[in-house]
């Protein structure tokens, strides 16, 4: 039988290889259809549920660690939230801050150290603390300058020393010629820094 003379009205007399073909033919069409109406957006499903499993297996196994962990964590944030509690300890309040001006400045006399310049800046402000910068100029030797800033370490309230220098003395130094270093007279300038804890109002 030639193609032309097929009638698509009467499949049942068609030749059994074109009947074959014509199935194969409908079965792939059937097949493709519904991979593309149905099956195609259920593999795009498919892989993104794939990918959103693999993030939840990684979320999973991270919090899993965390939570195997959570005892010593909590230990550990105790033992912070007491150390900082200390910390703030050391920080002086608003109405602090002029008597720990009064234990630097005297420190440094009791080391018998000449202040020129005792000069408080202003406040600058950060996170939950404030500093409080503090211009100094002295005259002494290294030893006194050394006793100033060890005892200024052991104070119980922070207070830190910034930008020394360090220049000699000439209009001093003829009354110590021959008394060595120790005696050696110094021009020191330097910036301590205090700090103040911000109360919440």
């Amino acid at each position: 039988m030639d193609l032309n003379d097929i009638d698509f009205e009467d499949i049942g007399r068609w030749p059994a290889l074109y009947m074959i073909v014509a199935c194969i033919l409908a079965f792939v069409l059937v097949v493709g259809g519904m991979y593309w109406f149905f099956t195609k957006d259920h593999l795009k499903q498919f892989d993104t549920i794939q990918a959103q499993e693999a993030k939840l297996k990684t979320e999973f196994k991270s919090k899993q660690q965390q939570a195997k962990n959570l005892e010593p964590y909590k230990l550990q944030m105790a033992e912070m939230e007491k150390r900082f509690g200390t910390m703030l300890k050391q920080l002086p309040k608003q109405t602090e801050v002029a008597d720990l001006l009064v234990e630097v400045s005297q420190t440094g006399l009791s080391n018998g150290l000449e202040f020129s310049l005792f000069k408080p800046g202003g406040e600058v402000r950060r996170e939950f603390y404030a500093e409080l910068p503090i211009s100094i100029k002295v005259t002494g030797n290294y030893h006194q300058f050394g006793g100033f800033v060890s005892e200024i370490a052991a104070l119980p309230r922070i207070v830190t020393i910034h930008d020394v220098a360090m220049s000699p003395n000439k209009a001093k130094a003829s009354k110590n010629v021959g008394s060595g270093m120790e005696t050696q007279q110094l021009n020191i300038t330097l910036l301590a820094k205090t700090y103040r804890y911000l109360e919440d109002k």
